[in-house]
């Protein structure tokens, strides 16, 4: 059975269709190891001030959407295995994980806003020659992570019609099954980035609640 667009969903995608045939612009200039780093040096900024800055150091979280999931991911990995600081949550919003997710799946490229071209083209920026390859550091792609045990919780949500669908899948699987507390959420009917485009529909609003609700509780 073929997959469906949920329909109040695809009329928000309708204005966006020149947009989404456009080259996607990226800027390779900083590539790994320089994204991750800044994010983290960001965050040990954040716990070394906390005090003076009024932050509760005991709830300091990383959150990302699409590649600054990817991002926030790779920061927890890399506050797990410097020492710190320690992280809260990580709230994960259809992450890229993975730079070998470059084969196409028939099922959803018909729906795809992220393509797998500009899957290729957007982890080139990172890595360069080396993606796709052996050599490629968990902390530029969190997939490749062999041990994922000792991380903070994780909020993870994809959309069913999103290409990072089966990355975020197996990546919450695995942290699950290395003894992470994970909640997970596959919105049926969506591509990436659904509620930019279609944030008053329902499944956006509950998107968007589910988000809040966990930020609400850190």
């Amino acid at each position: 059975m073929a997959f469906t667009l949920d329909p109040a969903v695809a009329k928000g995608l309708e204005p966006m269709a020149a947009a989404m045939a456009a080259a996607v612009p990226l800027a390779p200039e900083h590539p790994y190891p320089t994204p991750v780093e800044d994010c983290y040096i960001g965050v040990q900024w954040l716990a070394e001030h906390a005090g003076e800055l009024g932050v509760d150091a005991a709830r300091i979280a990383v959150m990302g959407d699409s590649a600054g999931g990817g991002l926030a991911a790779a920061v927890a990995l890399l506050a797990r295995d410097r020492g710190g600081p320690a992280l809260s949550h990580q709230i994960l919003v259809y992450p890229m994980l993975d730079d070998r997710n470059t084969s196409p799946d028939p099922e959803i490229v018909p729906f795809a806003v992220w393509s797998y071209d500009d899957n290729i083209t957007g982890w080139g920026a990172l890595l360069g020659d080396a993606i796709g390859g052996a050599n490629v550091t968990a902390y530029a792609a969190p997939a490749r992570a062999t041990d994922l045990s000792g991380l903070p919780p994780c909020y993870l949500e994809v959309g069913q019609l999103d290409i990072f669908r089966d990355e975020g899948l197996a990546y919450a699987q695995r942290l699950s099954g290395a003894g992470v507390t994970v909640e997970f959420h596959l919105r049926p009917g969506v591509p990436h980035e659904f509620e930019t485009y279609a944030h008053a529909t329902d499944i956006a609003c509950r998107s968007v609640a589910d988000r809040l609700r966990v930020l609400r509780t850190i």
